[in-house]
């Protein structure tokens, strides 16, 4: 509020300094040289004395008619008369300042009367000097008002992507933390020796999705430690049954990254690659990291079903929407082939997208 005050308070001192100069080259040749500064102060006090005239136009439209019409509470007819009359109010109240300040002061030895200040010319003067104050004061509060709208807007996008980013994040934890259940669910009931470190690997990983998971960024050590852990628990599980290799080449284990954005495509290719292939699997994952530019790779052998068409479950169409959220430049390419699945995602994580 505070503000406000000041900044209409420096809009009209604006005003009446821009008014004082122009009153000042209009009469300064009517005095002698040496009384310049009794000029300025004339010049000043007829600046003054018709300010009234142009805050009354300038507030009934910033605050009247702007809001009827951009809330369309009245017709545009009836604003425009509105306007109409508040111009006539305005250029009368102008006249009058002239008439008992301005005249008397400039010319004390004129006698004037009253109907003087009906003349066309003189209305036409004032409703120029009137108008274009107001036309400033309008356009500005127009400006600061379409100003508002593009920070409420940018504001308002930044909340609702946040949400959704917030909700893709609770969807994705809650989607790994019931497949490992079943993991460990499948351990207890052939009730292997295994299961307690199974239980250890899990507490660790649930560890890092409460403390960890919710931050911005984490390094990509983080991230390739957490893909280790869940390999490990699935290791453990699928024993001999499983063959999996897990390479890695990065320039910068301080690299930041969006958490969790890696490990659905690993756990998807332990989903569809082991669960739903009989005999021996082999999984690979390739993970390369060189100047910000990330490039990760995993392929799962499958069973031949006919069918090439992908159909994106909870958890790849949501990292997708992640990607796309999080960074500018990013490709995923998924390949569903007869005897493989292959996932191909490369990232510039240096163009992280700012929400």
């Amino acid at each position: 509020m505070k503000s406000k005050f000041y900044r209409h308070l420096l809009f009209w001192f604006v005003c009446c300094m821009q008014g004082a100069w122009f009153e000042y080259a209009w009469i300064h040749d009517m005095f002698a040289a040496n009384k310049m500064w009794h000029v300025w102060k004339l010049a000043i006090i007829f600046s003054l004395a018709v300010l009234p005239a142009k805050m009354t136009l300038s507030y009934y439209v910033m605050q009247y008619s702007i809001n009827d019409l951009l809330r369309k509470r009245e017709s545009t007819v009836k604003v425009a008369v509105k306007v109409i009359l508040a111009v006539i109010i305005s250029i009368f109240i102008y006249r009058l300042g002239r008439y008992y300040i301005v005249n008397p002061l400039l010319y004390p030895t004129t006698k004037y009367v009253f109907s003087d200040n009906f003349g066309i010319t003189l209305w036409l003067s004032a409703l120029i000097d009137i108008g274009y104050v107001a036309a400033l004061a309008v356009s500005l509060t127009l400006l600061r008002m379409q100003i508002g709208h593009l920070r409420t807007e940018k504001h308002l996008v930044k909340d609702k992507l946040e949400t959704e980013l917030k909700f893709l994040k609770n969807q994705i934890n809650p989607h790994f933390l019931f497949n490992t259940l079943n993991n460990i669910y499948g351990l207890a009931r052939k009730k292997s020796d295994q299961t307690p470190d199974v239980v250890m690997k899990l507490s660790k990983l649930l560890r890092f999705m409460l403390y960890e998971s919710g931050k911005e960024w984490i390094t990509i050590a983080e991230e390739i430690r957490i893909l280790e852990d869940y390999v490990e628990l699935e290791r453990i599980r699928y024993n001999n049954r499983l063959k999996i290799s897990f390479g890695r080449e990065i320039d910068d284990k301080e690299q930041r990254i969006t958490p969790l954005i890696l490990l659905p495509f690993v756990e998807n290719a332990f989903k569809h690659g082991l669960n739903e292939t009989t005999g021996n699997t082999f999984i690979e994952i390739k993970l390369g990291l060189k100047a910000g530019r990330l490039n990760f790779a995993v392929y799962n052998t499958q069973d031949y079903k006919g069918e090439n068409e992908i159909t994106e479950k909870i958890g790849l169409s949501n990292v997708r929407r992640q990607l796309e959220l999080m960074y500018h430049d990013f490709s995923l390419k998924l390949d569903n082939l007869s005897d493989s699945f292959n996932v191909n995602l490369e990232v510039n994580l240096n163009s992280h997208a700012t929400i």
